[in-house]
């Protein structure tokens, strides 16, 4: 199995509540203060060390980075998600482009009757997409 993990600069307990609310599920958050003898830096910071969401369509894992330590989240990089039907999809991909920027509208396409592709509020990317009718 293959679980998307992303990374965020502070954002990613707030990316984390409001993908739950977009996909259910539930939300584990650990944070770096809470290490057993975390290094100075570390023993104040609420930054999240480490999250998990189990959802109905699948886990995804972030965290924020460490203090101290920089870098580009989510750089070329999409998570994707099949949704249970065209107005299932529809509703996450409304969700997701509040406060973010639509890269290919929602609709059907040649290869499946639901399709977009988003960048949400956290400078994630999305692929929302249904499958195919079988037969």
């Amino acid at each position: 199995m293959i679980t998307p993990y992303l990374h965020f600069e502070g954002q990613c307990e707030a990316a984390m509540h409001y993908y739950q609310q977009v996909l259910g599920g539930d939300l584990d958050l650990m944070r770096y203060k809470q290490m057993p003898d975390a290094p100075e830096g570390y023993d104040t910071s609420e930054a999240v060390m480490h999250s998990a969401l189990m959802s109905p369509y699948g886990d995804l894992m972030a965290s924020d980075y460490p203090p101290h330590m920089s870098a580009l989240p989510q750089s070329s990089v999409s998570v994707s998600v099949e949704a249970k039907s065209v107005a299932d999809g529809r509703r996450i991909f409304a969700a997701l482009i509040e406060g973010g920027t639509i890269k290919m509208e929602y609709g059907a396409t040649f290869f499946s009757p639901g399709f977009g592709m988003c960048t949400d509020q956290f400078g994630t990317s999305w692929i929302i997409m249904t499958a195919p009718a079988q037969g």
